[in-house]
């Protein structure tokens, strides 16, 4: 195997452990096994080591003494950080978004919003989700982003959004019905705001929208961190 086809399988393999854990599939303060890995994808160590070299220097796990690789919980000044910035470019998205979305673009948003509402609401209950958990407020999000126009904004959105476990914010909404709540009629709040044309209160609203959100995941990190063995 060349050197180029070596550094493929490791950024692919890297790729693929990092969807499992931003779907959640592998949860925050997860072990990560070589071995258990290795078997999984049918491949040797060596490659799987080179690609949880590469999730550790993107911050997305850790090497903990006596427990080796395990999945990150993030720190809550960090989840504060990046959603401070994330509020001032969705707070531009949804600025620019105002003269971009069509009739078409503004019946998805308030169908994504239902839907993520009612499957939230199901989860709450014991139901089993249809969909990915974190699915339906990135698609909310990235419509906004997509009609915004700007190739440069949604990038730097979706890096900020690939530092977290897609999974979590979902979780935050089906175990608080007072943050589910909130969040569906947040949402409502911003399609009329489009609806209306309303630049400047489209963008305050997001940007209040996901400080908050960021307020409620740190919470939940908080929390999380204090019951997850990390050292």
């Amino acid at each position: 195997m060349t050197t180029t086809d070596g550094n493929a399988l490791v950024d692919d393999l890297a790729a693929r452990i990092r969807t499992k854990i931003m779907s959640g599939e592998i949860p925050i303060g997860a072990p990560l096994r070589q071995a258990d890995l290795a078997a999984q994808f049918g491949i040797s160590r060596t490659p799987v080591r080179e690609a949880l070299r590469q999730l550790q220097t993107g911050g997305l796990i850790e090497v903990v003494p006596n427990r080796g690789a395990v999945v990150r919980v993030p720190v809550p000044w960090e989840v504060r950080e990046a959603y401070e910035v994330r509020a001032e470019l969705e707070a531009l998205a949804a600025r620019r978004a105002v003269d971009r979305l069509d009739d078409a673009t503004i019946g998805q948003l308030r169908s994504v919003n239902q839907a993520m509402y009612e499957r939230s609401l199901a989860a709450a209950e014991g139901e089993q989700p249809k969909q990915r958990e974190g699915v339906d407020n990135d698609q909310f999000h990235g419509l906004i982003y997509q009609a915004s126009g700007n190739t440069r904004l949604t990038r730097m959105l979706v890096e900020i959004n690939d530092a977290f476990p897609r999974n979590v914010s979902a979780l935050v909404l089906r175990e608080n019905s007072r943050h589910r709540e909130e969040n569906f009629r947040e949402h409502e709040e911003l399609i009329e705001a489009f609806v209306g044309s309303d630049h400047e209160r489209a963008a305050g609203l997001m940007r209040d929208h996901v400080l908050r959100a960021g307020e409620h995941l740190a919470h939940w990190y908080e929390r999380r961190s204090s019951t997850v063995f990390t050292g």
